[in-house]
């Protein structure tokens, strides 16, 4: 894995004689300068939309804004409904039809991790370049950098004859289950494409993601004899809570030094009377302090850079959990599937090395494929084995999926206007 990362480096340094920008392309950088103050106060009113993953409303809402952008670039637009069982509020996929070039696939997100019931945080100004509020860098920020590009597009008339799907995911931040149903239109709509590019937020300017770790759940449980406290270690064994202590501490001890694999055990309950809700992900427990508890439930999530590495992290676990338990202790592990991971091709790193030649052309430095440990899961991973994919193109910020999230504006007509070349020149 490293190895082919190391060579995609190589390639990319040595190719430091990048296509200078043409005359129409100097025009594409000045349009997008032009309407940079329109683009930032769209940021601002849709950051001041909540968009919650459940707010299915306000998902609507900033769904429907960024629709009649994309209409008036002669997009035509669709809203893409979801079954009610799913509580989603759906996507929103605009498109234009050509007869060249190469056919692209956008990829943003309508929602956040912020939900109504939490604390408020508008748009604001902390200072001159930097901005803070719910979503304005995950990745609302990362809409608008793909509406400004294709907006300057459109005014240069450089979106004629051109195939390119936008698809905005409703549910990026916590995705309807079953993902087969959530992400089936997704799916179908990518394969019709060559590239897949996503606007997540970037991992600085000389950077792009040509992997991203999937991700997928696990919850284990241990039953052990109810007792007296006073007969731990005795006749009644050890209980639930060591037991499920010993097998998460063996996940570390076999697991933890193989590259690129995580493994968090977010949530641990052990006591009498338990109660999980996954749904909610929320849970509660009861015991008194002289019983041995006789349950522990533990959740948490494994990210990984590939199929294979999953199935074998899951083996190790299930084994653990199967051998060398505990006195008077039973244990099982169940385990959910998420978003699978997006390895790095040759065809990714290929995507990642033509945008360095873009940013060499505008001046900004070589770019070279980013560390798949300092991402988590997104939504251009579910096509990672249809077509060739990137991530990264978005905005630059800090502090994603908490309540101090930030963007940097004085970056976003950088970004803008990269992605506008970018997109121009694959699109040829």
């Amino acid at each position: 894995m490293k190895q082919i990362l190391v060579i995609a480096i190589l390639f990319i340094a040595m190719g430091l004689q990048a296509q200078p920008l043409t005359s129409i392309e100097r025009k594409v950088l000045n349009d997008i300068d032009a309407d940079i103050p329109y683009h930032l106060d769209l940021l601002k009113r849709s950051v001041n939309i909540n968009s919650g993953t459940l707010n299915k409303s306000g998902v609507r809402e900033v769904g429907d804004m960024y629709a009649e952008e994309l209409k008036g670039m002669g997009f035509t637009v669709e809203w893409i409904d979801l079954p009610d069982s799913l509580h989603r509020a759906g996507h929103l996929v605009a498109w234009r039809k050509g007869n060249k070039g190469k056919k692209l696939f956008l990829i943003g997100h309508l929602d956040t991790v912020f939900e109504p019931d939490m604390p408020a945080n508008p748009f604001r100004m902390l200072n001159d370049s930097i901005a803070t509020g719910q979503g304005v860098n995950d990745m609302k920020g990362g809409d608008v950098v793909m509406i400004a590009a294709l907006k300057a597009l459109f005014k240069e008339g450089l979106l004629e004859g051109t195939t390119i799907t936008v698809y905005m995911t409703g549910d990026e931040e916590n995705s309807g289950k079953p993902q087969s149903v959530s992400r089936k239109d997704f799916i179908e709509r990518a394969k019709q494409h060559d590239y897949a590019l996503a606007f997540e937020s970037a991992n600085g300017m000389n950077t792009a993601a040509a992997a991203r770790r999937g991700s997928g759940d696990w919850r284990l449980e241990v039953d052990a004899k109810q007792g007296h406290s006073s007969q731990i270690f005795g006749r009644n064994g050890f209980g639930s809570v060591y037991e499920a202590v010993r097998i998460v501490n063996e996940f570390r001890n076999q697991l933890s030094k193989e590259e690129f694999l995580t493994f968090n055990p977010a949530m641990f309950l052990g006591g009498s009377d338990i109660s999980y809700d996954t749904a909610a992900q929320k849970g509660t427990v009861s015991v008194k302090t002289n019983i041995i508890a006789p349950k522990t439930i533990v959740v948490g999530d494994l990210r990984f850079i590939s199929a294979q590495q999953k199935d074998k992290a899951r083996a190790t676990m299930q084994q653990i959990v199967s051998t060398n338990n505990l006195a008077n202790s039973k244990a099982t592990i169940v385990f959910r599937e998420g978003i699978p991971s997006m390895f790095p091709t040759k065809g990714n790193l290929e995507l990642v090395r033509k945008l360095s030649d873009v940013s060499l052309a505008l001046g900004y430095g070589a770019v070279i494929p980013g560390d798949p440990m300092s991402r988590g899961a997104g939504d251009v991973s579910y096509i990672a084995e249809y077509l060739d994919c990137m991530d990264g193109l978005g905005s630059l910020g800090a502090g994603e999926h908490a309540p101090g999230e930030t963007a940097n504006l004085k970056m976003l007509p950088m970004l803008a206007k990269r992605a506008a070349i970018y997109l121009y020149r694959l699109s040829r």
